[in-house]
């Protein structure tokens, strides 16, 4: 059993842990964060409290296989990208026809999660911006890189990846795909990522709905903490 020393008390305070190590971005009108439903909006809600940035969610999907939906073909994300395990689709002899319709259907859900946590608000314009995507923990980062070259596929100005916890492999690999990586901690071995947290509760479609309206007023002067300051 792990010792509690050095564990993430929870999503909230990981965020504000984050920000620390993203200052230099506080304040700057060029910059957005996105976060990954639905936990990493938890965490990414905090980061962009504490740098006054604006904030957005960026979904993504996996594509699992027909009768092994834990196996990722591939995934897609918000904007109409699809990326697939060429791989895996090769070993199962999938045709075009089965993956289109693997992608439909999750393509369904995305744009309904999407109308559930955005509303009628229009996704943030990322071109020309410094894009900080947040997500409350990688494992393999097959999501996160999904999301990251949909993302880098609008221009953006810079592409920053930060997360509480990962594993050294996963962010090394993303540091090949982006500007700067952010990890908090690296743990070896690695476990699951609700593991380095005291409290990790399933972030719920309301939670998000919530933190997303609380943020629209950040990067508008309406931050109420400071980098760096504890809650209390």
């Amino acid at each position: 059993m792990k010792d509690s020393v050095g564990l993430l008390t929870d999503r909230r305070e990981a965020g504000r842990r984050l920000a620390r190590k993203l200052a230099g971005y506080a304040g700057r009108e060029d910059t957005i964060v996105l976060g990954l439903p639905r936990g990493g909006v938890v965490v990414a809600f905090e980061v962009a409290k504490a740098l006054d940035a604006p904030l957005d969610v960026f979904l993504v999907r996996k594509l699992g296989a027909p009768g092994q939906e834990e196996l990722a073909v591939g995934a897609i994300a918000s904007g109409g990208l699809r990326l697939l395990n060429e791989d895996v689709v090769r070993a199962l002899g999938l045709t075009e026809g089965q993956i289109e319709a693997i992608a439909a259907r999750e393509r369904a859900l995305l744009e309904h999660r999407e109308q559930l946590y955005r509303g009628h608000s229009k996704p943030l314009e990322l071109a020309g911006k410094v894009v900080i995507v947040v997500d409350d923990g990688l494992a393999t980062g097959a999501s996160m890189r999904t999301a990251v070259r949909s993302i880098k596929s609008v221009r953006p100005a810079r592409v920053v990846v930060a997360v509480p916890v990962a594993p050294l492999e996963t962010c090394a690999d993303l540091r090949r795909e982006v500007d700067e990586t952010v990890c908090l901690t690296t743990p070896e071995p690695f476990y699951a990522i609700g593991s380095w947290y005291l409290d990790f509760p399933q972030t719920s479609d309301e939670e998000v709905v919530e933190l997303l309206e609380m943020a629209k007023s950040f990067g508008q002067g309406g931050a109420t903490r400071t980098v760096g300051e504890e809650s209390r």
